[in-house]
């Protein structure tokens, strides 16, 4: 997949005319394969690069010289891997994904990028945020990484603007959760010289009148089985978009409005109620008054330390918010530019953000990109670069395979298919199972067998770099 990408030419290509004496390809690969296969410290990995039959001349300064240069060109480098993809793979860009996460670090000083923020995983560590563009077959486009402390809506116009003059996509329709839905990230997306699209869900619970009152309103929904519901409008909404001067004005979009209702999303949203409330409200702090402190009428917090002040004994419940809440359980809405595009379809294209979520997962699970460990901005940067190749290449290995199997059960097998030196040239190697199998068929490299000398080894090295 590397080489298929042909990373190996544009590291080569940016590092003709630099005086640096190590090779930027040879390390490059030592940290993506480190990261697919034995996840660790910049340190640990390059301890640990005879693991592959690479070149290992190069010192561990080297690495972190490499960081910088890799970060001087992360920006081109994805260009150059959409480039690769649409060539080689085909790239479904009909639909984009958009999600964003942030990844925590083993410090508690922060700087001008690592910054405490809300953090996904509610650690008190300073975090970085980073937004991800994800196309229709999962595999990514781009990220942007931004200080910790940057709100989540703001991280998506910086983003798309790039993706738009960049990557010669055409009109796409761009899929986002409700952190990306506010005024100023509609407007830019519908006026753009392609007037793109978008579907993103929008907070019921913090809407204006009318629209609950629509979303309560039973009359128009249409039943699908006994446990769904869904219905639609099409009506003219007004936002708030920022002006150049910064100031807030009206503008009017023409909109499609789909609202469904799953008897399961209820069932979880009153679980998760009934949890928080169980627990005692007077140990919340500001911090997670998403739990029982919002239910919690004229809640007065310590400036200090964020906990609540009043005496949980005293603490008066809001039995009218709950029941608010309860009437809009299971109720999501979706607002769309597709204004003929049917409500199924809008609702399957809202759904397929799993797939943003599930490589978030992968990069903090199988690839454990935090906690992060190194501190500049530039090497940090480069980690996630490095980061980034690794899930796009586990992505692509992925749909190769038909998505028969999960991205960690894929690495698993692969981290396992070592091999041992038992004699002059000649390795064992003693692991083998369904997905090398499967691997191999799609690759043309043949896992299952057992003893291999150096030349063959290096004979398929050369096979794969062609």
């Amino acid at each position: 997949m590397y080489h298929e990408l042909d990373l190996h030419t544009f590291l080569t290509n940016r590092q003709r005319h630099s005086k640096e004496q190590y090779d930027a390809n040879t390390i490059m690969k030592m940290l993506v394969y480190s990261r697919l296969l034995f996840p660790a410290s910049k340190k640990s990995s390059y301890d640990d690069r005879e693991h592959f039959f690479e070149k290992t001349d190069y010192s561990l300064d080297d690495v972190y010289r490499c960081l910088s240069f890799l970060d001087k060109h992360k920006e081109n480098l994805q260009i150059w891997l959409n480039d690769h993809i649409k060539e080689n793979y085909g790239r479904d860009t009909s639909l984009i994904y958009y999600d964003v996460t942030n990844y925590y670090f083993e410090t508690d000083e922060q700087t001008d990028f690592l910054r405490k923020g809300v953090s996904k995983e509610h650690r008190p560590n300073p975090i970085v945020q980073m937004g991800l563009f994800m196309d229709n077959q999962g595999i990514p486009i781009t990220y942007e990484l931004f200080p910790g402390n940057t709100n989540d809506c703001l991280t998506y116009r910086p983003n798309f603007g790039r993706i738009k003059k960049q990557f010669d996509l055409g009109r796409v329709i761009s899929v986002a959760d409700k952190g990306m839905t506010t005024g100023d990230n509609i407007w830019y997306t519908i006026n753009t010289p392609t007037h793109d699209g978008y579907v993103f869900s929008m907070s019921i619970r913090g809407a204006e009148k009318s629209i609950k009152d629509y979303v309560l309103e039973q009359e128009g929904y249409e039943w699908l089985g006994t446990e769904y519901k869904r219905k639609s409008r099409k009506s003219p909404r007004t936002i708030q978009v920022s002006s150049v001067s910064g100031k807030k004005i009206k503008k009017q979009v023409n909109e499609k409005q789909v609202v469904f209702w799953s008897e399961k999303y209820a069932k979880r949203a009153k679980a998760e109620r009934e949890a928080a409330l169980a627990k005692n409200p007077g140990n919340y702090t500001r911090a997670i008054s998403y739990g029982a402190a919002k239910y919690v009428k004229k809640v007065d917090y310590d400036k200090e330390t964020g906990k609540i002040l009043t005496a949980s004994s005293v603490l008066d419940i809001d039995e009218e918010k709950i029941r608010g809440e309860e009437a809009l359980d299971g109720y999501y809405m979706l607002l769309t530019s597709e204004m003929e595009t049917s409500d199924d379809e809008i609702i399957d294209m809202y759904r397929g953000l799993w797939k943003i979520e599930e490589s978030f997962k992968v990069t903090k699970s199988e690839l454990e990109a935090r906690p992060v460990y190194v501190w500049p901005k530039e090497h940090i940067e480069a980690h996630f670069l490095t980061c980034f190749v690794a899930l796009t290449i586990a992505r692509i290995l992925e749909n190769k395979l038909e998505r028969k199997y999960s991205i960690g059960t894929i690495l698993e097998s692969l981290s396992k298919a070592e091999c041992s030196l038992i004699q002059q040239n000649y390795y064992l190697f003693d692991y083998y199972d369904e997905v090398l199998k499967d691997i191999g068929r799609v690759t043309d490299i043949d896992f299952g067998k057992r003893i291999r000398t150096l030349g063959e080894i290096k004979k398929v090295l050369a096979k794969t770099k062609k």
